[in-house]
């Protein structure tokens, strides 16, 4: 895990070498395997294994006596030095929002005196944690190395709110598993001065009195495809690494190509890759990388590099037939030259819920926990700089509640696709008939639907949401549950009464809290992004492969500012995610697409899903045993155990849910099995972070 931590103080010399605290006792603390950025006042520090072209300070020559000015980039960041010196003068007189504007997907840090500006992203991939300490505030692009650093208890209450209401921001608050570390909010910028701290956005944020220019389609498309282009190009101009040298080749193997054999004793292969999945978004991304024209140093200004071929890596999952057209369509597209196609095959141990009992812990709770195993399979044949389509679905999509956004603008005629191929997928049945009028009804009174009253009628609802959850068989009924400003999540219906009291307290606080309220499918649509980008960061520590860097060009800013200049219209179409995404293709020079390209998948991941639950149930059910979480209150053994094996047996419930309460159980574990700190000095902390842990008894949660 790669992370970036400093502090800022009220004291003129504190945290590097012999300073002296506020107590007037000689005390030094560091993080353990760091490097120094820059020193006191207010240092800071690069945690981890990053690349040296992944770490760039630039400073800019000030008068004497004047304050000092640098800018630290820590990522992949497609600025030139100069664009960095002219950003970091920019900066000098406040502006902040230029600094997120370069393509590629990055943290930066800029100190001007004693003020210290640190900018999260848009999708939140690349969050900025902080915390009171020593007189002052420490921040750090992790959470858990300021709960070591302040010694932090679980939040309870947190973990509650992100099993309930997991994309609600009014339920999640700027809090996170860790009691007294806060979150800055994805498009905010952390300011620090002196100690003191101010979060504030960096967004123009839309007015509701007066609806939005209409956006040129066309024009907003071309500024997807300008965006992707940038995001792809950024990664393959950035120096190439090879990875650190892996145990010997042992020869052949029956059965195992050099692929193959090469995943087993693991490391990744020199270069830049793909994955390739037959999908919309993951294709894109490969054939932009393998044939993106205007690289200095190419083979006729096309491909990833001189004569190089982009690795393209396709999953097989053998224990399913339902993949069979994805993986057709990824080798007609491997069928290009410059695609080197590798498909990499398993069976049950690859499965969602395998190999529970090994991974590393990662800084918060995720769904994607359970599926490290499969995705670790398949990112270890990958390259050292690996493309992954992570983030398409909820930059491109539209969430449901956009539907009452346009009724809002008056534009009814542009419900009439959407809501018709929802009664298609309905089927014919008596039920599709009364579709159309239900969901109109639905996206009307959102729309008629304030803030305030929309979060209070949801607080009221979830002290019952685990007696009367929804039916969300269909897309139909998914599509008229996601019309609301805040809705429980499907893990909602397993836990306690007292631990949804305590979130529907946590919702009603927020209705009266001011706030700058957006248009609700704006909102939900942003709050759906955040959730999808914090998995993805965690997935990406979960399945870390030495010397291998993940890059998710759909969570970069400029692709996400891009991406929210499309007009509603266009999103709320069925299919609109591949044809944007078609033109996209088109507009690079990209035409020939095989049949079928950008067909949904969601089936058979379900089906997968339920085949992974079902070979893991024996460990489910040993993990559910005795629950960390049920001696917090939050859930009952009993009745997840009843789940678990219901779902087993194939009965209609939440799979998402279920991989949301398996994943905080698993990281809970692993977190209270940890032993050391990520700190050491004189002053470091002596014992691990949340110490005392979950109480042994059950916990009551006060409303």
């Amino acid at each position: 895990m790669r992370w970036l931590v400093g502090w800022s103080s009220i004291a003129a010399s504190f945290g590097t070498v012999g300073a002296v605290g506020n107590s007037g006792e000689g005390r030094t603390v560091h993080p353990v395997g760091s490097q120094l950025l820059w020193g006191d006042p207010d240092p800071l520090w690069a945690v981890g294994d990053w690349r040296p072209d992944e770490i760039r300070v630039i400073g800019v020559a000030t008068p004497e006596g004047a304050p000092t000015a640098r800018l630290a980039v820590l990522g992949c960041c497609g600025a030139t030095d100069e664009q960095l010196r002219v950003g970091l003068l920019s900066a000098r007189g406040g502006a902040m929002r230029h600094l997120t504007a370069w393509p590629g997907s990055y943290t930066a840090v800029v100190q001007i005196g004693r003020r210290i500006t640190v900018a999260s992203d848009l999708a939140g991939a690349r969050p900025v944690f902080h915390t009171p300490w020593a007189g002052g505030t420490a921040f750090a692009t992790a959470a858990l190395p300021l709960a070591d650093l302040i010694e932090a208890q679980l939040d309870i209450g947190h973990l509650a709110a992100l099993l309930a209401c997991p994309e609600s921001p009014e339920a999640l608050g700027d809090g996170t598993p860790y009691a007294g570390v806060k979150r800055v909010p994805p498009g905010h910028a952390l300011i620090l001065r002196e100690g003191s701290r101010e979060i504030t956005g960096y967004e123009a944020v839309a007015s509701l009195a007066v609806a939005a220019p209409q956006a040129d389609p066309v024009h907003a498309v071309e500024g997807v495809r300008d965006a992707l282009v940038e995001a792809v190009r950024a990664r393959l101009t950035a120096p190439r690494h090879a990875p650190e040298a892996a145990p010997p080749d042992p020869g052949p193997v029956p059965g195992m190509g050099p692929a193959d054999r090469r995943a087993a004793r693991g490391g990744p292969v020199a270069g830049i890759g793909a994955d390739l999945s037959g999908g919309s978004a993951s294709a894109t991304l490969a054939l932009l990388a393998s044939g993106l024209p205007g690289l200095p140093g190419t083979l006729l200004g096309h491909g990833a590099g001189a004569g190089e071929r982009l690795l393209a890596v396709t999953f097989n999952d053998l224990t399913t037939r339902g993949d069979e057209e994805e993986l057709e369509r990824a080798h007609a597209i491997a069928a290009d030259p410059r695609l080197h196609h590798v498909v990499v095959a398993a069976g049950e141990e690859a499965l969602p819920y395998a190999s529970l009992d090994t991974g590393p812990l990662t800084d918060e709770p995720a769904p994607s926990l359970v599926l490290a195993e499969r995705h670790r399979r398949r990112l270890s044949a990958g390259s050292a700089d690996h493309l992954v389509g992570h983030g398409a679905r909820q930059v491109l999509d539209a969430h449901p509640a956009r539907l009452a956004d346009l009724l809002m603008d008056r534009r009814r005629r542009h419900l009439l696709r959407p809501v018709a191929a929802l009664t298609k997928a309905e089927g014919p049945t008596a039920h599709s008939l009364f579709v159309p009028l239900t969901l109109y009804r639905a996206a009307r009174r959102l729309a008629r639907t304030s803030y305030r009253t929309g979060l209070e009628s949801a607080a009221g609802l979830l002290p019952d949401a685990n007696r009367r959850a929804p039916d969300l068989a269909t897309p139909a009924d998914a599509s008229l549950a996601a019309l609301a400003w805040s809705r429980p999540g499907p893990a909602a219906r397993w836990l306690t009464g007292e631990a949804l009291a305590e979130v529907s307290v946590r919702l009603q606080e927020a209705a009266i809290r001011p706030t700058s309220v957006q248009r609700p499918g704006e909102a939900r649509a942003r709050a759906a992004l955040a959730r999808g980008a914090a998995d993805h960061r965690i997935l990406e520590q979960a399945t870390e492969i030495r010397s291998q860097r993940l890059h998710a060009p759909f969570l970069d800013n400029q692709v996400v500012r891009a991406a929210r200049a499309l007009p509603e219209s266009l999103r709320v179409q069925p299919g609109a995610r591949a044809a944007i995404l078609r033109r996209v293709l088109g507009g690079a020079g990209i035409h020939d697409l095989p049949p079928g390209w950008g067909a949904p998948s969601q089936a058979t991941s379900t089906a997968v899903t339920r085949t992974g639950l079902r070979m893991a149930l024996p460990d489910l059910m040993a993990l559910f045993d005795a629950p960390l979480l049920a001696d917090a209150g939050l859930v009952e053994a009993r009745v997840v155990r009843k789940a678990l094996r219901a779902a087993s047996e194939g009965a209609p419930l939440p799979l998402d849910g279920l991989a949301d309460l398996a994943s905080t159980e698993l990281w809970l574990r692993r977190l209270l099995n940890r032993r050391g700190t990520c700190w050491t000095g004189t002053a470091a902390p002596r014992r691990r972070a949340v110490a005392g842990g979950v109480a042994p008894a059950r916990r009551t949660l006060q409303p």
